[in-house]
């Protein structure tokens, strides 16, 4: 062509685009009007259909998910676990529901930290409690029980890293030896060491573990020999002696005390012997005699008569995982009748919890105060923190109005508990905050040791109401972590997140809580489902198993089939 007939078409085309000339012709005009007016309707047709279609899809996608987990539960009658495990879910749900790519990369992201964790741990600190990452060295805060490895059974298995769990198992087989002439923690012990074991054996099925939990669990057992039966706090794995620390004038600490229930039942139930299930209940049964209509506990208890002393009323430090029992052991035992009693103590208690909410100005957020005697103090440990994902998951039992009212507690308290980590320099929490009028929350003890109640709180959120603001709020928060706590040869707390400081400990709860949440906060909803298992307080998974009307024991051990593998609170504890 011509380079004037080029020209000459390029003019007209571009003459097209000048606003005067459809100004000098008002029909061109009207069709144009026209024409833009019938594309636009167009185009939201389609996006209202293709956002119809996507809505439709996501309700058989979920529907189908729903039927899956319902097929588990079927297979797992009788406290079997069923075939079809973590791997078989993780497969399922790409082909239902496919993965998000941003969650699957930040899943990948959570468990090359684990990785990183555990190889440090492995190399410098094998078969000891905990890595001290700064000195290369390990420390046995524990008593020599292999606190980390224990913790991370059951993060490993989840995570798909096969040769590391291996490697663990053998350990545990040949090296795990429980006769030390040491003065143990009885709730330290058993949400760590017997839960971290009967997670492990609900996951694997080997019988290794069962029997190192039981190992474990009667050396523990003459702490509730006391004329109540409500427990000592501290014993003597060797000789079996027990007695409660000097600082709480021979008092028993609520948290310590109430917060063996889901694993010693859950030991019961594996083997059939129901002594385990009758020792822990019995504590249960003794504090419901005289509990108070509001159902909060001062969190010092007299082992011999049963009463409790002044002292502090708390949902954190040595408080805190009390409450959180009385719902888990309700959801444990199915809610039927045989457990209503602790539905209805920890109903009472969230009564009670309404009566500690304050809210701070000018950007109102809320608050659990601590209460001593008849005064409220404006101070939350972020060890609270475990709160909103608690209250949330017992929302459900409530009549609508309710549930709604406690979700939303739980959403505005999950916001403040997001903003411990977001109102200091490094985005990481301190332990505790102080709450002022007109100057919103301070931050109290300014150290971090990689506590896991936020993020706890957040994984139930977003498997409960699947909104995905709470994985954001998660990701910052790893990637804070990333940011201030990693190091050469593991993770490290702060000693001041203002600064930055580091401390030199790699607590075990990061293994077993923080990076296990984070890494459940990316994975599909169907990966250790909330009506099929059961969280103890250190993050170990049980399988919720069948208990009849009457609490009594069932063995689930002879059908017990292993799930196939996928590719207070601390309460007492001041670490």
């Amino acid at each position: 062509m011509a380079r004037g007939n080029r020209s000459a078409i390029t003019s007209s085309k571009w003459r097209c685009l000048n606003p005067s000339y459809y100004l000098k012709r008002p029909k061109r005009l009207a069709l144009l009007f026209i024409g833009f007016v019938f594309l636009s309707f167009f185009v939201w047709d389609r996006q209202t259909l293709l956002r119809e279609h996507q809505i439709e899809v996501a309700e058989l996608r979920k529907e189908l998910t729903d039927l899956h987990n319902l097929l588990d539960v079927n297979s797992a009658q009788g406290g079997t676990v069923g075939k079809t495990g973590l791997e078989g879910k993780i497969t399922e749900s790409s082909k239902d529901a496919p993965d998000d790519p941003i969650d699957t990369q930040r899943r990948e992201k959570v468990k090359e930290a684990m990785l990183h964790a555990w190889g440090s741990y492995e190399k410098y600190a094998w078969g000891q409690d905990e890595l001290q990452p700064q000195s290369k060295s390990g420390v046995n805060s524990f008593g020599g029980l292999g606190a980390t490895l224990i913790d991370s059974l059951d993060t490993l298995y989840i995570m798909g890293l096969h040769e590391q769990f291996d490697k663990a198992k053998e350990w545990v087989a040949t090296s795990l030896d429980f006769n030390k002439d040491y003065e143990a923690s009885v709730f330290e012990t058993t949400i760590r060491v017997v839960g971290g074991l009967l997670s492990a054996y609900d996951l694997s099925g080997d019988k290794v573990f069962l029997e190192k939990a039981r190992d474990i669990a009667d050396r523990l057992l003459p702490a509730w020999d006391t004329p109540t039966g409500i427990p000592y706090n501290i014993i003597n794995l060797a000789h079996g002696r027990a007695h409660n620390p000097g600082w709480t004038g021979g008092n028993s600490i609520l948290a310590d005390s109430g917060t063996e229930q889901v694993e010693f039942i859950a030991l019961s139930q594996r083997t059939g012997d129901p002594k385990y299930q009758q020792k822990v209940e019995n504590v249960i049964a003794q504090l419901n005699k005289t509990f108070p209509e509001d159902g909060l506990l001062p969190i010092y208890i007299n082992p011999k008569s049963g009463t409790t002393s002044y002292s502090p009323i708390t949902f954190g430090a040595m408080g805190d995982s009390f409450y959180e029992y009385l719902l888990k052991v309700w959801i444990q035992g199915n809610k039927t009748s045989a457990v209503k009693n602790y539905r209805d103590m920890w109903e009472k208690s969230m009564k009670g919890l309404l009566t500690l909410i304050r809210r701070t100005t000018p950007s109102s957020f809320a608050y659990i105060c601590e209460k001593n005697g008849g005064s409220l103090s404006d101070k939350m440990d972020e060890l609270a923190c475990f709160a909103p994902g608690m209250i949330a998951l017992g929302s459900s039992g409530y009549g609508p109005d309710e549930s709604q009212k406690f979700l939303s507690l739980a959403e505005e308290l999950a916001w403040t508990c997001y903003n411990f980590y977001q109102s200091t320099p490094t985005k990481l929490a301190g332990e505790n905050y102080f709450f002022h009028s007109g100057q919103d929350m301070s931050v109290g003890t300014s150290w971090n040791i990689l506590r896991p109640e936020t993020v706890e709180s957040l994984f139930y959120l977003w498997r409960l109401t699947g909104n995905k603001t709470y994985q954001e709020w998660g990701w910052n928060i790893f990637q804070a972590f990333e940011k201030n706590s990693r190091v050469e040869s593991g993770y490290v707390g702060l000693k001041d997140v203002n600064t930055g400081v580091k401390d030199n400990m790699m607590q075990s709860f990061f293994l077993a809580e923080t990076l296990k949440y984070l890494y459940l906060l990316f994975s599909p909803s169907s990966v250790i489902p909330l009506d099929q298992w059961v969280f103890n307080t250190e993050a170990h998974p049980l399988r919720i198993v069948p208990r009849n009307e009457m609490g009594h024991v069932q063995n689930s051990n002879e059908k017990h089939k292993p799930l196939s593998r996928l590719g207070g609170r601390k309460g007492g504890r001041s670490d």
